[in-house]
């Protein structure tokens, strides 16, 4: 008997190395499933050639790899008669691709819950808006008087982002705010905080929607770390908190934060430390491509500096003044051309082995990060520098996983390849469109 095709589809979804979401549409069958797809996907570069990328089986026939979905995880989607839901990827034995990153962070999250945890997150995504002109070339989008925390028609004249929170709210990706940020036309758009598998699938699937609804408003929404050289850059900032999974406590804030250093917990120090151990060796997962190392300066407001602060906005973790269920630590080192769920994996696996391994905690910063620091350590100055310290922090490697690694280094010692020599446009125009 041949099945009936539902007038109602399902958009199956992944992100993948480059943190382009890709996917298939398929009927809606109201039960769990899966589609194939080519698993030489993670051998695919920006300018779309085909490498030999660790994993990617491009030299063994590029077999298939599934994309597998729980029917009650499918949501309604933003398009008519359509619903979406993002994957987990698998081999072709059944076992999660080492590539995947989704299932990288439930290994980080799993991990932390091991340590009677529960890992909460929050997002904040900056992004520059180009208007599309009639030969297609880019023209950054025109917002009279727009200035920081600007909102109404000045901030957007074509109003996509009323568009954008209409279809946002109807979707369920829970919107905490938008507005404009401090260079014109620079939007932060940040979600409501969640357990961070569902906060990281929302920003996926946010970021996915506010790129399409300004295209339809003839914008190209980028998230490239710094897409105009004289303005400032755009970052992707993970705010986490750790619930107590089970005891007397369980369900409330397990860090602690407030004015004074001293009262800081053992796990909030812990945290802090992993994290600055870390510092260097992050960077490469968390600012992957080479403008990243534009944005990624001193004096800019970005995770530069291997250091720490209470409410500090020149620091690489940024304590929260608050305390009790409000309390969280914020990394502003990552960017929009790393896949959100590489990302947040990587910032709480090196937290949790600064928890576990007791690295000891360095001086809080005392500088303005403007005129001064007390840091000395930064992030590397260039990409290829930043997957040699990746590569050489063997402890965050295996904790990430050491298959998602080796191919990230390989297609991003392409892309080194690939953009050297060219200036900072036209290694900006080899992402942008993408980003």
């Amino acid at each position: 008997m041949i099945e009936a095709l539902s007038p109602e589809r399902l958009r199956v979804l992944f992100c993948d190395h480059l943190n382009i979401v890709r996917g298939k549409y398929v009927p809606w069958r109201g039960r769990d499933g899966g589609a194939r797809f080519c698993r030489g996907t993670f051998g695919v570069g920006y300018d779309k050639d085909l490498l030999p990328a660790p994993g990617s089986t491009v030299l063994e026939g590029l077999p298939d790899m599934e994309a597998v979905y729980q029917a009650a995880a499918a949501r309604p989607g933003w398009e008519p008669n359509t619903r979406v839901v993002l994957c987990d990827l698998l081999d072709h034995h059944g076992q999660p691709l080492p590539q995947c990153a989704r299932s990288a962070l439930k290994r980080a999250i799993a991990d932390w819950q091991a340590l009677g945890y529960e890992p909460m997150v929050g997002i904040e995504l900056e992004a520059y808006a180009f208007q599309i002109e009639p030969d297609g070339s880019l023209k950054p989008y025109d917002t009279p008087s727009s200035h920081v925390y600007a909102t109404g028609p000045f901030a957007d004249p074509r109003g996509f982002t009323d568009e954008l929170w209409e279809k946002a709210a109807a979707c369920g990706l829970p919107i905490d705010s938008l507005n404009t940020e401090y260079d014109s036309p620079q939007y932060e758009l940040t979600l409501t905080y969640a357990d961070a598998l569902k906060a990281v699938d929302d920003i996926v699937l946010f970021r996915l929607l506010a790129r399409e609804v300004a295209f339809r408003h003839g914008l190209l929404l980028s998230f490239l770390p710094k897409p105009l050289p004289a303005q400032g850059g755009s970052g992707v900032h993970v705010n986490f908190s750790f619930r107590h999974g089970e005891g007397p406590q369980k369900g409330q804030n397990a860090l602690s934060g407030g004015a004074d250093p001293a009262a800081l917990n053992e796990l909030t120090r812990g945290c802090i430390a992993g994290l600055m151990q870390h510092h260097r060796g992050i960077a490469g997962l968390a600012a992957p491509c080479v403008n990243s190392y534009e944005r990624l300066q001193p004096a800019s407001l970005s995770g530069f500096w291997q250091n720490w602060g209470i409410d500090h906005r020149n620091v690489t973790v940024r304590v929260s003044a608050e305390g009790g269920a409000a309390a969280r630590l914020e990394h502003r080192m990552g960017d929009g051309a790393a896949n959100p769920y590489t990302l947040v994996a990587t910032v709480l696996q090196a937290a949790r082995l600064g928890v576990q391994r007791g690295y000891p905690l360095q001086p809080m910063e005392t500088g303005d990060g403007l005129t001064g620091q007390d840091a000395t350590v930064s992030v590397p100055g260039s990409l290829g520098e930043a997957l040699d310290a990746l590569e050489a922090d063997a402890a965050l490697v295996q904790a990430v996983g050491e298959g998602l690694v080796a191919n990230h280094v390989f297609m991003k010692r392409d892309e080194i390849a690939k953009t050297a020599g060219r200036d900072v446009l036209g290694a900006r125009d080899f992402y942008i469109r993408h980003l």
